[in-house]
Order: C-alpha cells, then structure tokens, then sequence
C-alpha cells in the first residue's frame, strides 16, 4: 500500500521568447494520481485563461528532464509540445515511446465554449494519464474550465476514461500512439 508524500507539489510556470506559457516547473515531487493531476491541471488552466499567454489550442507534455541548473527540488517539467493544429503540431504516435506520464491540452478563452452561461472568458483543458489496459491499468483523465481571476467553473476527474468519448482524450491518445 502507498502513501501520499508529505511533500507538497509547486508549481512554476515560464514562458518562452514569444512571452507565451512554455511550460511548468514541478518541485517537490510529481503528482501521483488522478485528483493531484486534475488540480495541477486547475492551475494551468488558470494560466490559459490569462489574455496571450495561451495563443491558440495547445498540447503539453509531462517530461523528466531537468532544465539546466535545477533546483534541489526540481523533479521534471510539463512542457510545450505545439498546437494541436498546424505548424509545428506534434503528429500521431510522437509520444508512443516512451510515453509520457501525462499530456494535457489547453484551450484559451478564444476557443473554448463555456460551460455555464455566466462563466466569461473561461479557458479550459484536459489532462489523460495514459494507462496500460491490457495489464489492468485504466486510462485515468481530468477536465477543468477556469476564469482568470482564478475561479473554477468546471472541475471533472475519471478513471476507466474511454478514449473516444471526448474529442480532447481523443487527441491526446492519438499522439501516444
């Protein structure tokens, strides 16, 4: 049986040449199951929601380097891997090997539908934590939708998650092959 680090997780975001979100920093240790994941997937979704950090539709990827000179900390990064669509898009199966632990899609405010009628400017996102079927290990996801004062409109974490039951699981699941 295991249990839960006393260590808490932080989070930094950076942001690249072009001033938008590159990526995020995660200390401490990586989240380590589906709730952790969808909260961590809260606070990027909040970054989204801010006017030109998040240009268009965007997919990252969690990864285990270290940048260089790290922090003590520092365990790995979630970063930029491009738009879903167009130039510099990852294609199908590009993080099939290995697979990442976990890829999440943001959506800015300009593309994403709100949830509630009240809810304005919301950006929102979707993180898959690929599984391994065959071996009993169930594909586990996480949806958030977010204003940029930092309110949460949306929240929504599953395990047993149907790859073709939502269009962004969908295209996650594509790029792991």
């Amino acid at each position: 049986m295991s249990q839960s680090s006393p260590m808490g997780i932080e989070v930094s975001a950076f942001s690249g040449k072009d001033r938008s979100l590159a990526g995020f920093l995660l200390s401490g240790r990586w989240p380590e199951n589906t709730r952790e994941w969808t909260q961590f997937l809260a606070i990027a979704v909040r970054f989204a929601a801010m006017p030109g950090l998040v240009p268009t539709t965007m997919v990252f990827r969690a990864v285990e380097e270290l940048p260089d000179d790290p922090d003590p900390e520092t365990v790995g990064l979630v970063t930029v891997a491009g738009p879903v669509l167009g130039e510099g898009a990852p294609l199908p199966g590009q993080f099939a090997d290995p697979q990442p632990p976990a890829l999440l899609v943001l959506h800015p405010p300009s593309e994403t539908r709100p949830s509630t009628p009240e809810a304005e400017g919301v950006a929102s996102g979707c993180v898959l934590l690929p599984g391994v079927p065959h071996l009993g290990l169930d594909h586990r996801a996480g949806w958030v939708e977010a204003q940029a004062d930092g309110t949460v409109t949306r929240l929504v974490s599953r395990v047993g998650v149907t790859l073709g039951d939502d269009p962004d699981i969908a295209v996650l699941a594509t790029l792991c092959g």
